[in-house]
């Protein structure tokens, strides 16, 4: 590696290196499953990479990030839509996704997280595409609307508009089906 490529790789990871994670846990929520999440966020990483300099110049890269993330997503969605193949998921044990649920030598605790995620996962997975979009968004990531704005290209009323109706079909749902034991 020269000392040029080895000073831009320096570079283009000291950029990223505080959205990664957030990046990563965007990629997750908007895939579900584990392996496309990783793919997505390769995906990213690579096309992020030859803009090296338009990254440098972004005052704040998160939202950007984030909407190429989102871009690709689509872009994804729409590319295997196409595809005439249909694809089904395995069954999957409760939590086998998610990387970060440690064990807590607790049994019990750990069965009932596990069904309250299921719960929850299964009453998200009853949202339109957007209204999931703008929950995982700002609930869950902690995004506020404006960036959302950025990110997505939807007006901020809009935004205001599916995530009051995000949340009333969470709820209705939740309580049809039992409320989750998470605080």
């Amino acid at each position: 590696m020269s000392a040029h490529d080895e000073n831009q790789h320096n570079s283009f990871e000291s950029l990223l290196r505080p959205h990664l994670e957030r990046l990563y846990r965007l990629a997750f929520r908007l895939s579900g499953h584990k392996a496309e999440a990783e793919d997505l966020f390769q995906d990213v990483l690579a096309k992020v990479f030859p803009r090296l300099a338009q990254l440098a110049k972004i005052e704040q890269p998160g939202p950007w990030l984030c909407r190429i993330m989102y871009n690709e997503f689509i872009d994804n969605r729409r590319r295997f839509a196409r595809q005439r193949l249909l694809i089904v998921p395995e069954h999957q044990l409760p939590g086998q996704d998610i990387d970060a649920t440690p064990g807590n030598s607790d049994p019990e605790r750990d069965a009932v997280r596990d069904d309250d995620i299921m719960r929850l996962d299964d009453a998200l997975n009853t949202l339109s595409d957007e209204h999931r979009m703008v929950i995982m968004l700002h609930d869950c990531e902690g995004y506020k609307l404006h960036e959302i704005e950025g990110i997505t290209g939807v007006p901020i009323g809009t935004l205001k508009s599916r995530l009051h109706r995000a949340r009333a079909r969470l709820k209705a749902h939740l309580a049809e089906n039992g409320t989750l034991s998470l605080s």
